[in-house]
């Protein structure tokens, strides 16, 4: 045999334990769907050299130990999150309510609390300014973590606000994501932040992107946005610290986003999320806020904080979804910009409807991810037949994420009905039972609706087979994508 043809054997058998051991790591790795399984075993089969190193980015959940090991002992500093915002108020809850708050506490262990009072702001702009003048009104202590912070009209407002507060001695932290915000923590604007005496770091920094993927996944971020103001407010929702022109990705404005200011014992639970976060990169130690006497009890509704991520438990965000959508009785109405569910969600929402609920979900009809939009279509068909109505929302990109159930309870905050939210992202959200709350956001969602045209079945069909083709193929790598 010549020289060559051994050398090319020896490479192809190379090449095949190489396949092996990575397909044995596809089918080996815990907490993994079926489907994720299939799929890499195709990817790695069929396109071998690339399937492996995407398997090697892309395959498999690793936030990095040392990001871990940070984390936990951060949350061993700080005080328990079952009891930072005082006793649990579960006994409260009407009994049908009950589990939905125990799915939620098994998430990041925060307990449903009472006693909390909220605002939906009318607009993003609002939302911006209360944020302002919030921090203008400052004493102690003032904590901002966006994923997306753009140097904008509003992205200047909230940090020019936090340099005045640093100026008369206010406590000022800064965190933003390091890859979705990366030019303006590059930015001069950054700089001038810290030299004012806000401190400030980078969320899941990328570091060297070569040396990233022995480290930690470069794609898995910090997509939550917290405010937290004096440890007595917080905001929560989808916004990010921008302007609703949202100048990166222009040509799909405005962002139709939504926030609410709260009050209350929930507010604590927010503070304990962004301290572990803050005390998992930087030497603060910020255990005495959370330490300090909650203010005296005030009329007020139910709440809890649910912060999932890669460090927390598997499959935290879609069980809090699935358990939403079993317990609606009358009516549930879904809003979120990106929808590449699992098995779980969507045959929940199918039931939803054939049980005789009024169900509805609202997308934006032009979304800044082809990808996603080509996955989320490809749903449409089964969620129609089971009497689901999809409206698709035309006044720009309707990046609102909220969830409300027979007008008790409402689910608002950063998370996604995408497997990014559910595996990839560290999000924050708030569960909560208030029927005036919960009105404020349905008439929310109502203008949603009024601006936002029905899919019909006869749209649906008409789709042309390679538009289909094309739709399936991209929702059957979902769980790789």
């Amino acid at each position: 045999m010549h020289d060559s043809a051994v050398l090319a054997w020896g490479l192809l058998i190379a090449q095949a334990c190489v396949q092996f051991v990575f397909m044995a790591r596809a089918l080996l790795r815990p907490h993994r769907e079926p489907s994720a399984r299939l799929a890499w075993i195709l990817i790695i089969a069929l396109a071998p050299g690339v399937g492996v190193v995407a398997y090697i980015l892309f395959g498999e959940i690793n936030l990095g130990r040392t990001r871990i090991d940070r984390l936990c002992a951060a949350f061993k500093e700080l005080p328990p999150a079952e009891t930072v915002a005082g006793p649990s108020a579960e006994e409260d809850l009407p009994d049908r309510f009950v589990p939905l708050f125990r799915v939620g506490q098994s998430v990041s262990n925060y307990a449903p609390v009472g006693g909390n009072r909220a605002h939906l702001l009318p607009d993003s702009a609002a939302a911006i300014d209360a944020m302002v003048a919030d921090i203008d009104a400052a004493q102690s202590s003032v904590h901002v973590l966006f994923y997306i912070w753009l140097a904008d009209g509003s992205g200047l407002k909230i940090a020019e606000a936090l340099k005045r507060a640093a100026a008369r001695g206010v406590a000022c932290r800064a965190m933003a994501d390091d890859l979705g915000s990366r030019a303006f923590i590059r930015s001069p604007h950054w700089a001038a932040l810290t030299a004012s005496g806000v401190e400030v770091r980078a969320a899941l920094p990328v570091g060297n992107p070569l040396l990233r993927p022995f480290k930690g996944r470069i794609d898995m971020r910090n997509h939550r946005k917290i405010v937290v103001i004096d440890n007595a407010v917080t905001y929560c929702g989808s916004q990010n610290c921008a302007d609703a022109a949202f100048a990166v990705k222009a040509r799909f404005a405005p962002w139709v986003d939504i926030m609410a200011r709260f009050e209350g014992p929930v507010v604590r639970q927010n503070q304990h999320l962004f301290a572990s976060t803050w005390m998992a990169q930087a030497s603060d130690d910020l255990t005495p806020l959370l330490a300090a006497p909650l203010p005296a009890p005030e009329p007020g509704f139910i709440a809890q904080v649910i912060a999932s991520g890669a460090a927390v438990r598997y499959s935290a965000m879609p069980e809090t979804f699935v358990s939403l959508m079993n317990a609606a009785r009358r009516e549930l109405v879904i809003t979120t910009p990106y929808y590449v569910p699992d098995e779980p969600i969507q045959a929940a929402l199918c039931a939803s409807a054939r049980r005789g609920v009024s169900t509805t979900i609202i997308f934006p009809e032009r979304n800044d991810s082809w990808i996603v939009a080509a996955a989320s279509r490809s749903y449409y068909r089964d969620l129609i037949d089971a009497g689901v109505e999809i409206r698709e929302y035309v006044g720009g990109l309707l990046h609102a994420k909220t969830l409300t159930l027979d007008g008790e309870v409402t689910l608002i905050g950063s998370a996604n009905i995408d497997r990014r939210s559910f595996e990839l992202n560290a999000e924050n959200n708030i569960l909560l039972r208030d029927a005036a709350f919960t009105r404020a956001v349905r008439a929310r969602q109502q203008t949603y609706l009024d601006s936002a045209r029905i899919v019909t079945p006869a749209e649906v069909d008409a789709t042309a087979r390679w538009r289909r083709m094309l739709n399936n193929a991209v929702a059957m790598m979902g769980p790789v994508l």
